[in-house]
């Protein structure tokens, strides 16, 4: 069930969406205002996020800076809500990294339409990137996780990356691992700052490439 953090401070705005998302079977979290809302996407890691602009103590614009920022949220999809329409708004958030922004009132079509357009692109890239996973002749060896930290992570990042490479989940490797599901993202959050890359997929090319390689006395 994919998880959806909405940051808006209008109660009945947000009543409303939630129903929405609600009982279209995604799991929504709520956020009154925007400092809430930065440190609900920290801690939960939510899929997607929906942010109103206009907002007490931090602002839409403050609290997608704040996120992109923190290497755990940084590629989080994040959409705006917002009752201002004009062309310079929506500039500003595009530039600051924002992958959809939506002029309240919303509809519910119109909602649910940018949810899907950023869940679809997101499917996209990993298939692209499981394709060429596909592709390349990989006679990997799980065994130890050890040959990993050469590339530059520790030896707790490299368990989870050897998971990662096998195709596991972050559930799947909460429980294999003995940790909480959070500190499972936070360690791929750093793995993929380490490697310079974005997903998960990414990573699992990378780890497979080490672990297919010969070691010493082999």
């Amino acid at each position: 069930m994919k998880k959806i953090l909405l940051i808006e401070d209008q109660p009945q705005m947000r009543r409303n969406i939630a129903t929405i998302l609600e009982m279209e079977g995604f799991e929504v979290a709520v956020a009154e205002n925007g400092r809430r809302g930065v440190e609900a996407a920290r801690s939960s890691t939510p899929d997607l996020i929906l942010c109103d602009v206009m907002m007490p103590e931090l602002d839409g614009y403050g609290v997608l800076q704040a996120l992109r920022e923190d290497k755990v949220t940084a590629t989080i999809p994040f959409v705006f809500l917002t009752a201002k329409g004009e062309k310079t708004d929506l500039r500003a958030g595009m530039n600051l990294g924002a992958d959809d922004y939506l002029t309240k009132p919303v509809t519910k079509d119109e909602l649910l339409a940018a949810i899907e357009a950023r869940f679809a692109r997101q499917r996209s890239h990993e298939e692209h990137l499981q394709e060429t996973i596909g592709q390349i002749d990989f006679t990997p060896k799980f065994d130890s996780a050890v040959p990993l930290e050469a590339m530059g992570v520790t030896p707790r990042e490299a368990e989870v990356l050897l998971w990662v490479a096998q195709g596991k989940s972050n559930a799947d490797i909460a429980v294999i691992l003995g940790m909480a599901e959070k500190t499972v993202k936070k360690h791929l959050g750093n793995i993929f700052e380490k490697l310079g890359i974005e997903s998960r997929n990414a990573a699992a090319v990378q780890a497979l490439e080490i672990l297919s390689k010969p070691t010493t006395g082999s």
